[in-house]
């Protein structure tokens, strides 16, 4: 029990440290909560596509991911454009505010787009791949027979995460009142978006 339970935390605490770094999901995520628009969709989005891919590493497919550069390769061109596409969309937003809400506080656009996008963002990005599936598969390999309840507990981490994220987003609700608030968040966003979408298409 006890090492069952040392392999869980294990399996949380290294989850946890991979998937709060600031990158394009998890500040697609955020505006998402902080619109209060389709959170409960790209939450579980979000945290089924880690419990897949974490199974996936787990289970011993790190090696065939890193053996397929190319696969990698044309993910990381096609993600990179995708987020240079979306932070220009942000950096628009910066320029010419305007229409973000609605007054009842549900941002507009479908629910199908911001599906759509989040997966984008979660399958179009070959670091996730690198991340989630190589390094957490090899560090759960060190865990033998505990290495299935290590990815358990990074699971749940995951889980946690984007739960807090996305439904936590809301209390910035009243910091965010005013559209002077909204432009700052967009332009981070578009940094942090070009930022990221630059890196992979120059690592591709």
């Amino acid at each position: 029990m006890t090492a069952s339970l040392s392999a869980a935390a294990a399996g949380f605490g290294t989850g946890l440290s991979l998937i709060v770094a600031i990158g394009a999901q998890n500040a697609f995520v955020l505006r998402q909560g902080v619109r209060r628009h389709a959170v409960l969709a790209v939450v579980a989005i979000c945290a089924l596509s880690d419990a897949f891919l974490i199974a996936l590493g787990v289970g011993g497919v790190g090696a065939v991911v890193v053996a397929w550069p190319g696969a990698l390769t044309a993910i990381g061109w096609i993600g990179g454009a995708f987020l240079l596409g979306y932070g220009a969309l942000a950096a628009h937003r910066v320029v010419r505010p305007g229409g973000a809400l609605r007054a009842d506080g549900e941002a507009e656009g479908s629910v199908r787009r911001a599906v759509l996008t989040c997966l984008a963002m979660t399958w179009l990005n070959p670091h996730v791949y690198l991340d989630t599936v190589f390094l957490l598969g090899s560090v759960a390999a060190d865990r033998g027979a505990q290495r299935w309840t290590f990815g358990l507990g990074a699971v749940c981490a995951s889980l946690c995460w984007f739960a807090a994220l996305g439904f936590g987003a809301r209390l910035l609700g009243r910091l965010l009142a005013r559209p002077a608030a909204w432009r700052v968040l967009d332009g981070l966003i578009a940094v942090t978006m070009i930022g990221l979408g630059a890196a992979l298409i120059a690592g591709a």
